[in-house]
């Protein structure tokens, strides 16, 4: 049987030669000083290597650091287990001097207790079980701790789908939960942890239907809008919204700063350098809620920026239906219950947008350069804000994947997709290719990036989820 430190140790042998790999050779630097032979400084050595070298010592470094925190996970459940609190004074952390593991492991780790409790919580749910007469059984997340062992996810990766799961394990279907944690574990393999969470809670969502609307109104209990003056003079705010409460407040902020940023250049990306406008984000963020506070106490005419802004709410047909499962508000992650929606629906400034459902035609063909608002909204579904880097939706707009003019492309759903600046600027500089249906969106990387230039599925879709096992 491989020794637990095999992989470590295959670890620092390979970021030992990825490391050296990524000096550059001897006599190649000024005045001809053989770098490779002389000792320096870490940072010294760092600043010598090159581009590519250095990416290939961070991707080293990261593997190095998902071992280390997996058998480290390991160790944290295994402290935990000798430290019950039934053993009395003989608990390992009392015998060491501590309250109880989770103090033990902060102090040895130096991390704060909840990062400890991170630790013993993700060592615990994924290490193997043991009867009480003696005969082993897998770990209760068997996707996960595979994974998680092979360096395939990190640390954070599996503590946010094993705690998921935790909480609606009573509740879930055992086949459907088995399959919901494979995907997301192949989910958390190729994307950055902000966009799994947004998996883990389509994927609670899913394996907890009747838990939303429990979840939504203890939310709601908890919002709360408090305001003080310090000594200085600065008056803070510190809100906690639900999701209902948030989205008009979200989408009317999100507006103006949308309007703002476009004011500084037109034509640049949103990341471009300001002429005139030097405020930051947040501070344009402070001056929009202002604005919309003056605005309200001598209303005569909307702000011109929110004309066009409104909160849509999605939901799907058989939601409508029979009130069961959750509908999304545009720009807000965390689902709301169907009754939720069906209260807001009835706002008139709000608009619902039932799937599956008659809606107007889609499709303009050539007979318009702009997309239609029912098309927006459309792309938002399938593409869930930026199709590339998933950016919230009130910052991306729609985009000819064939150029309008160019190449007389059409203005339909196949042919649009959502884009941030960022990423559109980026698809158009690199050369990246895009494939889209009316249901999914698909990225072609150019060669310098990928040789064999596989496409990499974007949009919604990435985070659908299997309904069962046998369907997948």
């Amino acid at each position: 049987m491989e020794s637990p430190l095999s992989a470590l140790d295959r670890d620092v042998e390979a970021l030992r030669t990825a490391w050296i790999g990524a000096m550059p050779p001897f006599g190649t630097t000024d005045g001809g000083a053989l770098s490779g032979a002389i000792e320096g400084t870490t940072q010294a050595e760092i600043a010598e290597m090159s581009d590519a070298g250095l990416v290939r010592v961070t991707d080293a470094l990261a593997r190095v650091r998902r071992d280390a925190d997996a058998l480290l996970a390991r160790v944290a459940a295994e402290v935990s287990k000798r430290s019950s609190t039934e053993l009395g004074e003989a608990s390992l952390a009392r015998a060491h001097g501590f309250h109880n593991p989770v103090r033990l492991i902060a102090a040895s780790t130096g991390a704060s207790r909840s990062d400890a409790a991170k630790l013993i919580a993700v060592g615990t749910s994924t290490a193997e079980r043991q009867t009480f007469s003696g005969e082993r059984l897998p770990s209760r997340h068997p996707h996960v701790a595979s994974a998680l062992e092979s360096a395939a996810i990190g640390l954070d990766a599996a503590s946010a789908i094993t705690s998921m799961l935790e909480r609606v394990g009573r509740r879930a279907d055992p086949e459907l939960a088995d399959t919901v944690e494979a995907a997301l574990v192949e989910l958390a393999a190729r994307v950055p942890l902000d966009l799994l969470m947004r998996g883990v809670r389509e994927a609670e969502t899913r394996l907890d239907r009747d838990g939303v609307e429990p979840r939504e109104e203890r939310l709601r209990g908890e919002r709360s809008l408090t305001m003080r003056e310090d000594a200085a003079g600065m008056v803070h705010l510190h809100a906690r919204l639900d999701p209902e409460t948030a989205a008009p407040i979200k989408a009317a902020v999100e507006s103006l700063v949308r309007d703002a940023l476009r004011r500084r250049d037109p034509e640049a990306p949103v990341r471009a350098a300001v002429i005139d406008d030097q405020r930051s984000i947040p501070q344009i963020q402070a001056d929009a809620l202002a604005a919309i506070a003056r605005h309200s106490l001598g209303c005569e005419q909307t702000l011109a920026p929110l004309t066009k802004t409104t909160v849509v709410v999605r939901l799907d047909h058989a939601t409508l239906i029979d009130g069961l499962g959750a509908a999304r508000i545009d720009g807000i992650e965390h689902p709301i219950s169907a009754t939720t929606a069906r209260r807001m629906s009835a706002d008139a400034e709000i608009i619902p947008m039932v799937l599956g459902g008659d809606g107007e035609p889609l499709d303009l063909g050539r007979s318009a350069r702009l997309f239609s608002r029912a098309q927006r909204l459309a792309l938002a579904e399938r593409d869930g804000g930026c199709a590339s880097c998933g950016q919230n939706i009130a910052y991306v707009d729609a985009h000819h994947i064939r150029w309008w003019k160019r190449d007389a492309g059409p203005t339909d759903l196949a042919n649009g997709v959502m884009l941030c600046s960022f990423c559109h600027n980026r698809v158009h500089r690199e050369g990246w290719g895009i494939r889209a249906t009316r249901t999914e969106v698909w990225f072609i990387p150019p060669p310098h990036v990928d040789p064999d230039r596989v496409p990499r599925l974007g949009g919604r879709a990435r985070f659908a989820l299997p309904a069962s096992r046998s369907a997948a």
